[in-house]
């Protein structure tokens, strides 16, 4: 495996499936094999992949409550040569998973950082959900309490196709607020369980989503895409009066 300016190591951001084995890359699974340690957000979840893929490297726990404790050794061990590969439970790190703060750290310090394309979640959800998906802006997970009811009332009016992360316990509670703020009528799709053997994608206006997960209890991993505000189509005026 190469190194790069001044004989330093690379980190590697690689995605794993967020449901079939199948959809690991085999590139992905070369880095693994190669790297000279594999940063895991949960050692046991990814021993399980490391071991199906006969992966026999070292792993070391870094996640969301040690990365800032973690990340300054990390990046001396990458200066010194060493080529690091970083995976979460599932997908690409940095999307809802821990990731950000260790590349961050790893450019501020000249380290090649380089991320292998893969799974991630909300694409296959905005692109089979019906809706546009040329322009769209991810929210990821809502605040639980504070600031939420503000992050829903500035995605009212956003134009673009919002996605958004919910686990199935918030999932009712999360399509009634936005019921709420955006109208019964707007147009959404709630993607669950993405490349499992149950995937399945609901589509329709919010209430009708409100209705049938209040009849039918939601599982397992949940995307929400929802159609973006529309723009006022209305005749706007020129200095003289005439509809232009």
């Amino acid at each position: 495996m190469p190194t790069f300016a001044g004989n330093m190591g690379t980190l590697f951001i690689v995605p794993t499936p967020v449901g079939n084995m199948e959809d690991m890359t085999f590139r992905a699974i070369r880095v693994l094999k190669e790297a000279d340690l594999v940063l895991a957000e949960d050692t046991r979840t990814s021993g399980i992949l490391l071991k199906h893929f006969d992966i026999q490297n070292r792993l070391m726990s870094h996640h969301k409550f040690n990365e800032h404790g973690t990340a300054a050794a990390i990046v001396e061990r990458l200066k010194a040569g060493e080529n690091i590969a970083l995976i979460s439970d599932a997908g690409t790190p940095g999307i809802s998973d821990p990731g950000f703060f260790l590349a961050r750290e790893a450019v501020r310090a000249g380290i090649t950082v380089q991320t292998l394309p893969g799974a991630t979640a909300f694409v296959p959800a905005l692109v089979s959900s019906g809706l546009p998906c040329d322009r769209f802006v991810f929210e990821g997970f809502l605040p639980p309490k504070k600031g939420r009811q503000t992050r829903l009332e500035r995605m009212a009016t956003e134009a673009r196709t919002i996605i958004l992360y919910e686990s199935p316990y918030r999932l009712l509670k999360t399509l009634q607020q936005l019921v709420t703020v955006m109208g019964a009528d707007r147009q959404a799709s709630v993607c669950r369980e993405i490349s499992k053997i149950h995937e399945e994608s609901v589509r329709g206006s919010l209430q009708e989503l409100v209705d049938h997960f209040t009849e039918t209890e939601p599982r397992g991993e949940i995307v929400i895409v929802v159609a973006g505000a529309e723009q006022d189509n209305s005749k706007k005026k020129n200095k003289n009066n005439r509809d232009i």
